[in-house]
C-alpha cells in the first residue's frame, strides 16, 4: 500500500518539505485486535500513526486494575512520550479496533521535532488535544452514568473509524 497524506490527519498537516524528509522512514504495519504496542516503562523504539485502527491508552494500577485514559485513531499518534522528554511509555497502548497504521523510528521523529519547525508545533498541538481528551475522560468517568460513559466511548470510536459500522467484541 502506498502512503498518502490523508491516511492520518497529522500526515495531512505536515508541510511538503518536512513530509518529503519523513516519508521514506514510515513503514506500514498491521495492527491486530488486542496487540500491545507499549507497556508502562517499556522503551519506545517506534511511534505509531493509526490509519484505520484504533488504539486505547490504558493506565494500570499496581493491583492490576486499569482505566482507559484516551483513544487514538487516524487523528493522531501513539508515543508522545518520545518528544515530550521520555524514552519509555507511561501507559499501556492496546489495539482496540484492528486495522493498519504506520510506524516510524522514534529517533527519526525526535530529530524532526528537535528542528523546532512545523512538525514540532504540530506534535505539540496534538499533545494538547490528547491532554484535553484525557481530561474529559477523567471527568466523564467520575461524574457521568455508565450509560453516558458508554455513549461517549461509542462516539469516540465511531469518530475514528473509516466506515459507518462499529464492530464490538
Amino acid at each position: 500500500m502506498i502512503l498518502v497524506k490523508n491516511q492520518n490527519q497529522l500526515f495531512h498537516s505536515i508541510p511538503p518539505e518536512e513530509w518529503k524528509r519523513l516519508l521514506p522512514h514510515f513503514t506500514m504495519v498491521d495492527l491486530e485486535l488486542g496487540m500491545v504496542l507499549y507497556e508502562p516503562g517499556m522503551k519506545m523504539t517506534h511511534v505509531f500513526f493509526p490509519s484505520t485502527a484504533i488504539v486505547s491508552l490504558l493506565y494500570e494500577l499496581e493491583n492490576g486494575a486499569s482505566a482507559e485514559i484516551a483513544v487514538v485513531g487516524n487523528e493522531g499518534l501513539v508515543g508522545i512520550s518520545i518528544f515530550m522528554g521520555g524514552e519509555t511509555a507511561t501507559s499501556r497502548a492496546v489495539v482496540q479496533s484492528a486495522g493498519f497504521g504506520y510506524k516510524i523510528k522514534s529517533s527519526i521523529l525526535l530529530s524532526e521535532f528537535n528542528r523546532s519547525g512545523p512538525v514540532m508545533h504540530l506534535l505539540l498541538r496534538y499533545t494538547q488535544a490528547l491532554i484535553s481528551q484525557m481530561t474529559q475522560t477523567a471527568v466523564c468517568n467520575r461524574h457521568h452514568s455508565l450509560d453516558q460513559q458508554l455513549c461517549r466511548w461509542l462516539l469516540l470510536s465511531a469518530d475514528r473509524l473509516t466506515g459507518n459500522e462499529l464492530i464490538m467484541t
